[in-house]
């Protein structure tokens, strides 16, 4: 059941509205001023208000904006007794569904209620959506509670509210674009923008158009202007991926656009003008490509106000079974499958690969097991040869280990009682252990005395 709320001074109009709504279905609130009015919101989840313009304690169109701007999924009718053209486009632009006078046909109301009622159940659906979107993007979607990825996490929460320039630095596969959805999903720029580019997957002409956009006719098939990823993140971020890949002279264009917030589309002589915040990764050593002649000394200076550093999944070992059991969630849904978790065998197994391709490579090696996988459980013979190798081999050494030290064990127990003449009481004392240990052992290695 949807529910209104009714705002109107006058007690007959309130209850005659009310009347009339009440038939259709709807739950039903009244209020006769807007702090009544306010209590009500606050405590009722209500999807559409019908307000009456002038009420004792305020004016229904300045009220229809604060409910957009604290509820935005309601939706705001307005009523007059004498409508006017300046108050109907003032209520329309502080985000009113609609603004009818008194008097009109009362059948008018009920499909416009309706039309609310649709609009606010989309404006609901929305929301949702864009909380399940930010929550996926969130710092509180990075698996991990390791000391190192939780030292990384909380310098990201900080610089977030920030403006700063950041710098990730870590191998391929650790994780860098997921935290610098992070980093924006938690700035003021949230509602604005993101957009991700590698610079090592275009060719430096491709690049600079893709970055900075063309104006007509800067090249043959450049037949309009186009903008690019800079203008369209205007008020967001951008994440340049790959940053040391990037062609020396468009680092100085970049290097313009962190100085001066602007830059030159291709074939443009006038400059544009954005707001954008830059959140750069790498995966090399820039001090070593300045020294190389790869990177400008004074580009990195300018993207290295505040750098996090993401750990190798081989440093925080601890967070691979997390890591994994959220892998194996989202792909054994994907495929179809009811797999609730893994073999000792295999999780022993992950956590002694060295995981050179990081967090992507464990990932691949979920999806494809769950896609071989014919049982509830993970087992050894679904991950890739490379690893049951690894599986192979430990057990191998695990054997020969435990083979070597019972045969030491053997002779030296051997050695003492030839030494004492096969007292097994002495044995035992110079051996310090027990006399009822020293027969288990004498019997599990079939020492005759």
């Amino acid at each position: 059941m949807n529910n209104i709320l009714v705002i109107d001074d006058e007690e007959k109009i309130r209850v005659l509205l009310s009347k009339i709504l009440n038939l259709e279905g709807f739950e039903i609130f009244q209020a006769s001023d807007l702090a009544n009015a306010s209590k009500r919101l606050e405590y009722s989840d209500i999807d559409v208000v019908i307000c009456d313009v002038k009420l004792p304690d305020g004016s229904g169109v300045d009220f229809s904006k604060l409910i957009k701007e604290k509820y935005p999924a309601i939706e705001v009718i307005l009523l007059t007794a004498y409508g006017n053209i300046p108050d109907g486009v003032q209520a329309m632009k502080n985000g009113a569904f609609d603004y009818i006078t008194k008097g009109d046909d009362n059948n008018k109301i009920i499909p416009l209620v309706y039309k609310a009622i649709e609009k606010s159940t989309l404006n609901k659906r929305i929301l949702q959506l864009e909380k399940q979107i930010g929550s996926k993007h969130s710092f509180d979607s990075i698996i991990g509670h390791s000391k190192k990825i939780n030292s990384a996490i909380e310098s990201g929460k900080k610089v977030a509210v920030t403006d700063a320039t950041v710098l990730l630095t870590g191998e391929t596969g650790t994780g860098k674009e997921v935290f610098a959805n992070a980093i924006h999903n938690a700035s003021t720029r949230t509602k604005n923008n993101f957009i991700a580019v590698n610079c090592s997957a275009f060719s430096k002409e491709l690049l600079e158009n893709e970055l900075f956009g063309h104006k007509a006719g800067a090249f043959t098939g450049a037949v309009k202007d186009s903008k690019g990823i800079f203008e369209e993140a205007n008020k967001g971020t951008v994440f340049l991926d790959e940053i040391g890949e990037m062609p020396l002279d468009l680092q100085a264009k970049l290097l313009r656009v962190l100085e001066s917030g602007e830059f030159l589309k291709v074939g443009d002589s006038k400059p544009t003008k954005i707001d954008v915040r830059i959140i750069a990764a790498t995966n090399r050593n820039l001090e070593d490509e300045i020294k190389a002649g790869n990177f400008r000394e004074d580009l990195y200076y300018r993207i290295n106000i505040f750098t996090i550093h993401l750990p190798p999944l081989r440093e925080r070992a601890s967070d691979i079974k997390d890591l994994a059991n959220s892998f194996l969630q989202t792909f054994s849904a994907k495929v179809g499958k009811k797999i609730i978790g893994f073999s000792d065998d295999y999780l022993e197994v992950l956590k002694r690969h060295s995981w050179k391709g990081n967090i992507r490579e464990l990932r691949n090696v979920i999806e494809r097991s769950v896609i071989l996988c014919d049982s509830s459980r993970l087992e050894l013979g679904v991950l890739p040869q490379e690893l049951q190798n690894i599986s192979e081999e430990g057990l191998k050494n695990k054997t020969l280990s435990a083979f070597e030290l019972a045969s030491a064990e053997k002779v030296h127990i051997q050695k003492v009682l030839n030494y004492t003449s096969g007292n097994k009481t002495e044995t035992a004392r110079l051996l310090n252990i027990a006399l009822t240990t020293l027969y288990r052992k004498l019997s599990e290695y079939g020492i005759n005395t």
